[in-house]
């Protein structure tokens, strides 16, 4: 068993703070922190049924549940990606800019899984698909950049370097296969495939209508 987990940019920082990045993680860490208090009834009042959308009831679950996750792993490696890419793409964008830009990345992974799910009843929830329209992001902006990831096969582990490119479009290619294989993983609530993969060609498609201009790579 092994992974990469990217752990930052290192080819480049950010000009200033990231505010925003380190805002939406701790609204993420709060809503957490709400759902191990309020439990199942908690939950399912504010994650995302398909068949409700589909049906035009309860939208606002569609912002709501972009905010949810369904243990401690799903935030945890949540995070964790946001942080190693969201810094370098609020830079670009500026943090207004970035701000809309992570919550129609959100909306636009909640419209794919939908579409594909039009009439499920699974409680969906997770940031992993605004997330993944910043990785989309991130690689049309710094394809070239390097990044420090841990690597973990079996007792083996080590910190390298590796390629933007390489790294996001290997874990782009795994959501795909993940999609084909299955077309929605359900854990704790239900997290959804095909909302990484909607998320993640909405990021690549519009990045650079949201950069501002002269930060581009």
């Amino acid at each position: 068993m092994g992974g990469m987990i990217p752990l930052a940019d290192a080819s480049r920082r950010p000009e200033r703070f990231p505010v925003i990045t380190a805002a939406i993680i701790v609204v993420n860490v709060v809503v957490f922190a709400l759902e191990l208090m309020g439990g199942e009834a908690f939950v399912k009042q504010w994650s995302a049924i398909p068949a409700d959308i589909a049906a035009g009831r309860h939208w606002i679950t569609i912002l709501t549940a972009m905010f949810m996750h369904g243990g401690w792993m799903h935030i945890l490696g949540n995070m964790v990606f946001l942080w190693a890419f969201g810094p370098e793409v609020e830079n670009a964008m500026g943090p207004l800019r970035y701000l809309a830009f992570y919550l129609l990345s959100g909306l636009a992974a909640s419209v794919a899984q939908i579409a594909t799910m039009p009439g499920s009843t699974v409680p969906t929830l997770g940031a992993s698909g605004a997330i993944a329209g910043v990785m989309g992001a991130f690689l049309i902006t710094y394809p070239g950049d390097q990044i420090k990831a841990l690597l973990l096969f079996g007792w083996f582990i080590d910190i390298t370097l590796i390629p933007a490119a390489l790294l996001i479009g290997f874990w782009f290619l795994i959501q795909l296969f993940n999609q084909v294989g299955a077309v929605a993983e359900v854990q704790s609530g239900g997290v959804a495939y095909m909302a990484y993969v909607g998320g993640f060609i909405f990021g690549a498609v519009t990045a650079r209508i949201f950069e501002t201009s002269g930060r581009r790579a």
